[in-house]
């Protein structure tokens, strides 16, 4: 679900005389540094791979934020009324479904909040049941579990004395959840910022309500309307040292990915949700340790959705190599790994995150 260019997010030097400001790059660095050290200590469940950094939660309101009831927003609270982890704009956590699924969902309240989280959920109909489930059997008053905060899409905001860049944020759909708590920050610090926000149609937008007080600072492009907006609509005339902040569909932030790529003065982060595109993709096969099944991963196809295929309840989440929820350990075979998200530790353990990495020939699974 979160991908982005790491050293994009360095905001750049505030007199122009280097292209990312050093001190800010020491700071991203040493907090890299101890984000690693942290994970070093940690290794996957060796039961179903999901990290055991969980703690109970109990749903305190559940709203519908969308004109065509599709999405729905649920508040949650620690168990005991107990302060929440800390949070900043752009994390997520991973939800622990009552059936085992996990799902990972941006954060979209008030990060000042440590009384309450907030995430939206919207229902995908003909999906693996994820969102169903979130929709139909959360009321108010529900336990689950959820995970602490993680941030992969984080919000640069510069540092002492840094000029006042001008952020353009663009959502689409559903991917409005984590720049909503972004917009209220640069707000609160008087930076400028302006928004578009696309989607089919005006009732399938979320949050208007909420968004309606940032005035004209706030652009809806409908598809019904406005056609499928162009990189031209979405970016406009970007001033040097502008940021641009892209949470939606892949088409969408691809397409702004191109009309950036001749743009180094301009900051570009992004995070989608849905799995990326198989890159340099071979044939390669899965062999089940507990039942000697083989299972074909085709060039274009994860590991993760071949298994899925066969084994529906298979426990996954961002499905892009960062959460470590599908983390699964090989007992035989070669690893194509194609994420940093498991630290020397687990590898050497032989973990594997199928959403993402591959074999040259064939991996047989603890499975």
């Amino acid at each position: 679900m979160f991908t982005r260019y790491r050293n994009l997010a360095v905001p750049a030097h505030a007199y122009g005389k280097y292209r990312r400001d050093p001190l800010m790059m020491l700071v991203t660095a040493g907090y890299d540094l101890l984000q690693w050290a942290e994970g070093f200590a940690s290794t996957p469940d060796p039961g179903n791979g999901i990290d055991t950094d969980f703690f109970d939660a109990i749903v305190t309101d559940r709203a519908v934020v969308a004109g065509d009831t599709s999405v729905v927003a649920l508040t949650f609270a620690a168990h005991g009324g107990v302060d929440l982890p800390p949070w900043s704009a752009g994390a997520h956590v991973d939800v622990r479904l009552n059936s085992g699924a996990v799902r990972q969902y941006s954060l979209c309240g008030d990060p000042a909040d440590r009384g309450r989280y907030r995430i939206a959920v919207r229902l995908v109909p003909g999906g693996r049941g994820g969102s169903a489930e979130m929709h139909e059997s959360l009321a108010v008053g529900a336990m689950l579990r959820i995970s602490r905060p993680r941030n992969a899409f984080p919000l640069a905001v510069g540092g002492f004395g840094q000029r006042v860049p001008t952020v353009r944020f663009i959502a689409g759909g559903i991917g409005i959840t984590p720049i909503l708590p972004m917009l209220g920050v640069l707000d609160r610090l008087g930076m400028p910022w302006s928004i578009i926000y696309c989607g089919r149609d005006l009732e399938s937008l979320a949050f208007r309500d909420e968004l309606s007080c940032f005035g004209d600072k706030v652009v809806v492009h409908l598809d019904d309307r406005d056609g499928i907006a162009t990189p031209d609509a979405l970016l406009g005339d970007l001033d040097i040292g502008s940021a641009v902040y892209v949470c939606g569909p892949p088409p969408m932030i691809d397409a702004v990915r191109c009309a950036l790529a001749e743009r180094p003065d301009v900051e570009f982060h992004y995070e989608r949700f849905s799995a990326a595109p198989v890159v340099d993709g071979r044939e390669f096969r899965m062999r089940l340790a507990s039942t000697g099944e083989e299972i074909t991963v085709r060039a274009d196809q994860t590991a993760l959705g071949a298994l899925l295929d066969v084994r529906p309840n298979a426990t996954y989440s961002c499905r892009q190599g960062f959460c470590r929820s599908c983390a699964v350990r090989v007992l035989d075979g070669t690893i194509d790994h194609r994420s940093t998200a498991l630290n020397p530790a687990e590898s050497e353990q032989g973990y594997f995150l199928p959403c993402v990495s591959r074999s040259p020939d064939c991996l047989t699974l603890d499975l």
